[in-house]
């Protein structure tokens, strides 16, 4: 989080420590800034979220950001100089042995007792949407599925307590083998059994891997009434049979009411995408701030994007509850590294264009704002790519970084809503309310059909706290029925990782 003695109102030193700060505005060639003991001439322009030198760095001398190095200079960088992805390379490379030093952690935060208004289902877990979806086995019924969905709306006409109608369309289900098959058969099951459905109407074709009652088996208990089941092969006019569960489900769903539930029935997914320099000081934090809290109220977040831990693992790691706890996130990062390795592809080739463009220069910069979004608690488990949540606090979960995969993955593992960071927009939505908060003002004002909070006031002399209080309170109003943008343009959609051949 940003220091307040090293902020002005041009640019910010987010850490005592650090060699360099950050352009809150775009800076001129020749322009004084005084930051904290730090009084820099400008060599060059700097655009806004990018960095600047305090000091003279020469070739192979650590560049220091959020007081741990992010990399190191290439070549000379005079103070006030330019610092980015030409001139700063990172300290990365090959794998690495860890070493558990658990990291003592005390969070201070009281329960306030709130609560949201939810949907209890039969299970005992509760859902913040009540909708009803078609879930295809296997990618060749996605146009019945289509078909389907839309003349059952035209149908239904004004909905009566469903919040949407939806088909998750994917490309899956036939054609794989191995890890790919699995992993397909656990994201549509997890997706079948989520709690913001209060009606699922599982479609097959008939001569697909993902065979249906196979999948049937791999669901386990389900309530029947709310779980349906069609193979297209198997009846004469699948669309009419459709419909006729779709309403059967209706029948069902459209009874159920929004209760009074506490907090800590949530379970919150963070995720960040298109970040920019601004991220790990105005939006992150925002979200590691209130992940303690939502912890502190006996509530779950979870944080993925294996990849984008590289460089800032060990802060996680040492955050872990228990050896086996810390055994298990070493295991998830070494995993991925060897998923790089074995593909051919360099491990730490990170970040993207548009992190670039946006002031990131090099992996651990990244990681060490991404990583901001969990906050300080301590890591309850480690799930792996397709399990669902089992354990209250803060959890990891494997995933690669990719925006629709990885926010399929927090849906598919049971978080009710994905709080997704990002300094550059972007409009999509996965399964779940896809809440999208902008680490800058401008990004806030020119895409107000994608942005849905803005954390940006942080760097116009808004207070963390203040502003916490009202995120607190926009989660709930979220949580209780009121859409974002992803859900107002019907941006829905999942996608599943695929890591081996196609048939």
């Amino acid at each position: 989080m940003v220091n307040p003695k090293t902020m002005s109102t041009k640019s910010m030193q987010i850490n005592p420590d650090d060699n360099v700060a950050i352009a809150i505005m775009a800076l001129s060639t020749g322009e004084k800034v005084n930051v904290d003991k730090h009084h820099v001439v400008l060599k060059e322009d700097i655009p806004a979220g990018h960095k600047f030198a305090l000091k003279e760095l020469k070739p192979n001398d650590n560049v220091i950001k959020y007081g741990f190095p992010i990399g190191h200079a290439v070549s000379d960088i005079a103070e006030g100089g330019w610092v980015n992805e030409k001139n700063v390379k990172t300290n990365l490379e090959g794998l690495l042995n860890y070493e558990y030093h658990p990291k003592e952690v005390k969070l201070d935060i009281p329960n306030r007792h709130l609560t949201f208004k939810g949907y209890k289902r039969e299970n005992g877990e509760v859902g913040i949407r009540n909708e009803i979806w078609i879930v295809p086995t296997v990618g060749c019924v996605n146009g019945i599925a289509e078909a389907v969905i839309n003349d059952f709306k035209s149908q239904i006409g004004m909905l009566k307590n469903i919040d949407a109608i939806e088909v998750f369309k994917h490309n899956y289900g036939c054609s794989q083998l191995g890890d790919d098959h699995e992993t397909t058969m656990k994201i549509l099951r997890d997706i079948a059994l989520h709690p913001n459905a209060g009606g699922v109407l599982v479609l097959g074709l008939g001569c697909e891997n993902n065979q249906l009652d196979v999948f049937r088996k791999f669901l386990g208990k389900f309530p029947e009434n709310r779980i349906k089941f069609l193979v297209a092969q198997k009846v004469k006019d699948e669309h009419a049979e459709g419909l006729k569960l779709l309403h059967e489900l209706y029948d069902v769903a459209s009874k159920d009411v929004r209760e009074e539930v506490p907090l800590s029935e949530l379970r919150i997914g963070l995720k960040c995408g298109g970040s920019d320099g601004f991220s790990g000081i105005t939006a992150n934090p925002l979200l590691g701030v209130f992940s303690d809290f939502l912890v502190a109220q006996g509530g779950t977040t979870v944080l993925t994007e294996v990849p984008e831990m590289f460089g800032a693992e060990t802060i996680l790691m040492n955050r872990c509850d228990s050896f086996e706890m810390f055994d298990k996130t070493v295991q998830l990062i070494n995993d991925f590294k060897a998923y790089f390795i074995k593909n051919n592809q360099p491990i730490y080739e990170n970040p993207s264009p548009g992190n670039k463009a946006g002031g990131i220069s090099t992996l651990e910069e990244k990681s060490l704002g991404c990583t901001q979004k969990c906050g300080k608690s301590l890591v309850r488990d480690v799930l792996m790519y397709g399990d669902r949540l089992k354990t209250k606090g803060l959890n990891l979960l494997s995933s690669p970084g990719n925006d629709l995969v990885a926010s399929t993955a927090l849906g598919a593992a049971g978080c009710q809503m994905v709080l997704f960071t990002t300094g550059r927009g972007t409009p999509f939505g996965s399964f779940v309310p896809t809440l999208k908060i902008s680490t800058n003002t401008l990004l806030y004002e020119n895409k107000p059909g994608w942005i849905d909070f803005n954390a940006g006031v942080l760097l116009q002399e808004k207070s963390m706290n203040d502003l916490h209080e009202e995120f607190i309170h926009y989660i709930i109003k979220v949580a209780s029925g009121e859409q974002v943008n992803n859900e107002k343009h019907h941006f829905r959609e999942i996608a599943i990782f695929k890591t081996g051949v196609t048939l």
